[in-house]
């Protein structure tokens, strides 16, 4: 189940880019991210997550791209459903090899 966020992405990307555009303002990244998370409505810890993830996608930081995150979240679950139906079909096979051979008495 994906877990939605309350703030619009319009609304992240602004928060982000006003702290790249203020930093100089302040003392340090983390000062300017309290202010402005103070100004936005959100906590500072969920701005300073949005900035640090901002920074990864355009390449300063190390890290897994959010296409990276998105693309990986959707092979893994592609992957469970492929082995419940490799679960499924197994069951089926053995049930049905079991109803086939005739030195087995019938259920």
């Amino acid at each position: 189940m994906a877990r939605r966020s309350k703030f619009s992405r319009e609304v992240r990307e602004r928060a982000v880019a006003l702290v790249f555009e203020q930093v100089g303002q302040y003392g340090s990244q983390w000062e300017a991210i309290c202010s402005i998370a103070a100004k936005v409505g959100v906590s500072s810890e969920t701005l300073r997550k949005w900035v640090r993830q901002a920074e990864v996608d355009a390449g300063s930081r190390p890290g897994p791209t959010s296409e990276e995150s998105a693309e990986l979240k959707k092979l893994r679950r592609e992957v469970a459903e492929l082995r419940r139906a490799n679960e499924i079909l197994q069951a089926a096979s053995a049930f049905f090899a079991r109803e086939l051979d005739p030195r087995l008495p019938r259920s």
